[in-house]
């Protein structure tokens, strides 16, 4: 029976392919980002505990606005979903049987069904609102690592769809970069705890934050949010020291460029943490704050794959 795939003629992926799949991966930084704004502004009980409907029905009206936030951030995960999904249909459809982007597509979709599980979970577990467990603490960590892993599954696919179809020698990747990639979700995960720790526990002045942080009698979230800045500088130079690594080696200019933006980008991080710290962590800082954690978290996935495969100078 003949095959509707041509033995080399489609390979490398389409420039239509290319731009949906960067275009997904875009997509999916939104809703993490709306998922951000969720948390912030305290809507995560926006459509109580009913999932997935929202208050018990389809479509709420006359909602508060806290319904409103959780409901737009229900229907912009409903929409990464069918995208998700029509991407993996596009690959089956546009590569060869064992193709690797066949494969990338389908953990992309795997990762989006347990990110949906995870956040489903959090309403029915009644891990939102004020809700101050360590319970929500430790489901927190496991849905933020599922959300980075799935932001770095589309990263990998839009990659992919951008390079060349050509041998390359296989690769191992340097420890220096895995270490920067652990550093860097772990960093993640712990800057999420402490966005969390500021929503329950807003602090009025910078002092009455610290002495917040400090008190014995303090609550676990608070805690942890003081750690979150030694865990961001420790996290900061193992991903400095990569970099400069890479910038060093005289490498292909692909990897210079990639180095140079996580570089960059790990330098506006730590300024946009210190001022976030300094304002008392208002929602469109911390938005903006984890604008730049999934870029430089992007950015390192992408120098990364670089580095399995280099790059024509």
């Amino acid at each position: 029976m003949a095959t509707r795939f041509a033995p080399a003629a489609r390979i490398t992926a389409s420039p239509a392919f290319r731009r949906y799949a960067f275009a997904v991966l875009l997509y999916n930084v939104l809703v993490v980002l709306w998922g951000a704004v969720v948390r912030a502004t305290g809507s995560g009980a926006g459509c109580g505990n009913h999932w997935p409907l929202c208050n018990g029905v389809v479509v709420p009206r006359a909602a508060a606005i806290e319904t409103l936030i959780e409901f737009t951030h229900r229907i912009m995960s409903g929409a990464s979903l069918a995208a998700v999904v029509l991407l993996v249909i596009w690959a089956f459809r546009a590569f060869p049987p064992g193709h690797v982007l066949r494969r990338a597509t389908l953990w992309a979709l795997g990762f989006l069904l347990l990110e949906a599980l995870l956040g489903a979970g959090l309403v029915l577990f009644d891990y939102v609102a004020k809700n101050v467990s360590l319970g929500r603490v430790v489901y927190l960590a496991a849905h933020l690592t599922n959300t980075q892993l799935l932001l770095a599954s589309l990263a990998v696919v839009a990659w992919l769809a951008s390079q060349p179809a050509r041998p390359a020698a296989s690769r191992s990747l340097p420890p220096s970069l895995a270490a920067a990639l652990v550093a860097a979700l772990i960093v993640c995960v712990s800057g999420a705890i402490a966005a969390l720790g500021d929503t329950l526990f807003p602090a009025t002045s910078l002092t009455a934050g610290l002495h917040q942080d400090f008190s014995s009698t303090s609550n676990l979230l608070l805690r942890l949010r003081l750690a979150h800045p030694v865990i961001a500088l420790t996290g900061a130079a193992i991903v400095v020291f990569s970099t400069l690594r890479v910038l060093r080696a005289h490498l292909p200019k692909l990897h210079s460029h990639l180095a140079l933006a996580v570089l960059l980008l790990t330098i506006a991080q730590l300024i946009a943490g210190a001022v976030n710290v300094a304002l008392l962590a208002p929602v469109p800082m911390q938005i903006f704050h984890l604008l730049l954690a999934d870029a430089l978290w992007i950015a390192l996935v992408f120098l990364s794959l670089a580095a399995l495969r280099p790059a024509e100078s």
